[in-house]
């Protein structure tokens, strides 16, 4: 039985930090998993940035709101599920995801949650377990599933490497010269392939 692990941002939407720091005019804020891998100090240092221009939810949600996934990722995510389970394992939280989930069909999302003061400031976070992707991947294991797994920043490597296959997608030219044992691709038709070719 297999299943197959998605990240989210990256892979199926743009970077949602990166939309808004466009859409702020905070430089900053372009700093992602992919150039940080210590998501509590990542997170910690956003949040920071954000309470020092008096930024919260709402004004986060409005820019996801003006996001739509990367062209071709509905339509390859659709193909996947019809060929096998699929679960997006994300370090987002549920607050920023719900939006982009509508638009992608509903997939079966793991995420954290953010704490959020009545007036809309983002107080803090809660990460749903340690090391969530990998946590999750060998909780699937440990139940009889063989996983597939395929992400692009430094919080993915633990997943894909757990993996029985696993994948760099839309990644880094550092982590993917970091990591040359990890097959890499950039096109939606071509990680298709690759995941069919182990579900085959």
């Amino acid at each position: 039985m297999n299943i197959v692990c998605l990240d989210m941002e990256g892979v199926l939407v743009p970077e949602i930090w990166i939309a808004f720091s466009q859409a702020s005019g905070i430089p900053e804020l372009k700093r992602t998993t992919r150039d940080e891998p210590d998501y509590n100090k990542l997170m910690n240092w956003r949040l920071g940035i954000l309470k020092e221009h008096g930024l919260g939810l709402k004004e986060i949600q409005q820019t996801i709101a003006t996001i739509d996934p990367l062209p071709g990722a509905k339509k390859f995510l659709d193909e996947l599920r019809s060929m096998t389970q699929v679960i997006i394992l994300s370090d987002t939280f549920e607050q920023f995801a719900k939006p982009l989930m509508e638009k992608l069909d509903w997939p079966t999302i793991f995420c954290n949650t953010l704490e959020v003061a009545p007036s809309g400031e983002i107080t803090g976070f809660q990460m749903r377990c340690e090391q969530s992707k990998l946590t999750t991947v060998k909780a699937l294991q440990s139940m009889g599933y063989e996983t597939i797994a395929a992400g692009d920043s430094y919080n993915d490597l633990g997943m894909i490497q757990a993996s029985k296959a696993g994948f760099l997608f839309k990644s880094t030219d550092k982590i993917k010269a970091d990591h040359p044992e990890l097959p890499a691709y950039e096109e939606f038709d071509e990680l298709l392939a690759a995941i069919k070719a182990v579900l085959d």
